[in-house]
């Protein structure tokens, strides 16, 4: 088995600084970068992304479905863009959010396998069908090294609709928390009762060798956070800075300064594009701000 996802991203991060950059190809950024919106325009583009930051950045975070929306010749891209930028030494996390039961969410949770022809280092999954059809992710995370982003408290603006909603004296964000947490605690499975806090909260908000696997999707541009994060001990993806709005302040504001944050920018980086030197100082802007 690989070292868990956790200690490789924490190893990233020391190295390489917290900076996650989307590889988010969609029509209107290929045309300006002056590409066709076909299998060739992505391949230049996701090309020119990987050989400018795999070498850099601690995590490249490719969406599934702006190429998968080019059919095989798209995946074909994807799969030789996501082996170039692991052996360059970018962890690869893809943002599928995947969701669903059974042996269909079995097959999504392949993608973290060693030998799967897309084999990523982590996955970014919906918990909405219930936390134990998550299962089969956690336990081939757990067979094979990979990680989870699951998806906790977003910020886009209908998010509360669902994710206020009560479970109990919860929130449904709140109860994705918990059993995230739950997963970075050994011997914890869905149906067990809820660790103490107390007794996690020792790996929680910081980086380091303890960093867990599973980690939650929580917004840079949140108002306020409104979601228990202490003794996660796991992760945060926190999307949303540059031209969503959210700002390192932002970060700071929400999450404090000793949480493992992993902040994540695309179009703020990818419009510097196509040049490499120009994209890599867009990335080290934010790099040199995250790390100040």
């Amino acid at each position: 088995m690989r070292v868990p996802f956790g200690e490789r991203l924490a190893g990233a991060v020391a190295a390489r600084g917290p900076l996650c950059v989307g590889i988010d190809p969609h029509a209107p950024l290929l045309a300006d970068w002056g590409l066709p919106d076909s299998p060739d325009g992505l391949a230049r583009f996701t090309d020119a992304v990987v050989d400018a930051l795999a070498g850099h950045v601690a995590v490249l975070k490719p969406q599934l479905a702006f190429y998968e929306r080019h059919g095989s010749r798209g995946l074909a891209v994807l799969e030789d863009a996501v082996a170039r930028a692991r052996a360059a030494g970018a962890l690869v996390l893809a943002d599928a959010k995947r969701g669903d039961i059974g042996s269909t969410m079995d097959a999504y949770a392949d993608y973290l396998r060693p030998e799967h022809p897309l084999a990523v280092d982590a996955l970014t999954v919906s918990p909405y069908l219930g936390p134990g059809s998550l299962q089969p992710a956690v336990d081939t995370a757990r067979l094979t090294g990979g990680g989870l982003f699951v998806l906790a408290r977003t910020s886009n603006p209908d998010a509360g609709t669902f994710q206020h909603a009560r479970v109990g004296e919860r929130t449904v964000a709140q109860a994705v928390v918990d059993t995230v947490r739950g997963w970075n605690t050994p011997e914890w499975v869905v149906g067990d009762p809820l660790p103490d806090i107390a007794a996690v909260r020792d790996v929680a908000g910081r980086w380091g060798p303890s960093t867990g696997s599973f980690g939650v999707v929580v917004g840079a541009t949140l108002r306020d956070l409104d979601v228990d994060l202490d003794g996660l001990g796991g992760p945060v993806l926190a999307p949303g800075l540059g031209a969503q709005g959210g700002s390192v302040a932002d970060l700071r504001r929400l999450f404090g300064t000793g949480r493992a944050v992993v902040p994540t920018v695309s179009r703020d980086v990818l419009r510097a594009g196509p040049d490499a030197a120009a994209l890599r100082a867009a990335a080290d802007r934010w790099t040199a701000e995250l790390t100040a």
